[in-house]
């Protein structure tokens, strides 16, 4: 088994499953196929999981250095490590600090970063941002809406643009892609709900490019063409690899 020096282990965690992968980061590049096992429920099941996952990648070829920093997106607001949100997840994580739960666990440095932020940061520099400067900001369009932004490469973390509120309303209650679901709107209909919130975005933060994730993405020729903004929006290309490349990326 080789070490490889720019080579880390990204790991996603979501609510039904954890992703996790080798990347380059050197080139952003996956080194392997992307895995995944079931999300438990309690942090210490989490943890566990963890643990047999970074046992598993090290044991690979090529294989991250053994005691290099890990890099995990998780699904909450983390601040200095600390999990400062638990909204779709256990009660239990509320306050804690993931980097240094994690890192006594996996008994290596972990670097913990919101899960939209960590698929952004991929998005941004890898993805349809690669080589565009200024402020470039990701929008993933699913249950609700994620968010984040990154400046000249530079991740802005905890952007919660999802609720911004538009028409006495958070934003992610009309615009998101459950949103169009849940009201049986055509992708004519949904494009002028997202257009109404993508402008409020624009003229908040006047970014350079938008870029729009999540699984609705790939149907983006069914309701792109009908949004008119000044900045350019385009969809994301990494989808269900974003959050492992931008978690690796997180701890260079």
């Amino acid at each position: 088994m080789t070490a490889h020096a720019s080579l880390r282990l990204g790991i996603d965690i979501g609510g039904t499953a954890i992703k996790y992968g080798v990347v380059d980061t050197a080139t952003g590049v996956l080194a392997g196929p992307i895995d995944q096992v079931p999300t438990p429920s309690t942090p210490a099941e989490v943890a566990a999981a963890l643990r047999g996952i970074s046992e598993t990648v090290q044991s690979l070829e090529p294989a991250p250095p053994p005691n290099s920093a890990v890099g995990v997106a998780f699904p909450a607001i983390i601040r200095r490590g600390r999990a400062c949100s638990a909204a779709n997840i256990s009660q239990e994580w509320l306050g804690m600090d993931v980097n240094a739960f994690f890192g006594a666990a996996l008994e290596r440095p972990i670097h913990a970063l919101n899960d939209a932020d960590a698929a952004g940061l991929a998005e941004a520099s890898l993805g349809a941002g690669q080589g565009r400067d200024g402020a470039v900001l990701v929008l993933t369009l699913g249950t609700g809406i994620g968010s984040a932004m990154v400046v000249d490469g530079r991740l802005v973390p905890n952007y919660e643009l999802g609720h911004l509120e538009i028409g006495g309303a958070k934003a992610e209650s009309r615009a998101s892609a459950v949103a169009r679901e849940r009201d049986g709107l055509d992708w004519t209909e949904y494009a002028v709900r997202l257009q109404e919130y993508l402008r409020h975005v624009e003229m908040l933060f006047s970014p350079e490019l938008i870029i729009l994730g999540g699984g609705i993405s790939v149907r983006h020729g069914d309701f792109l063409p009908h949004v008119q903004l000044d900045t350019p929006v385009v969809p994301a290309v990494l989808n269900n690899s974003a959050g492992v490349v931008g978690a690796a990326l997180a701890v260079v």
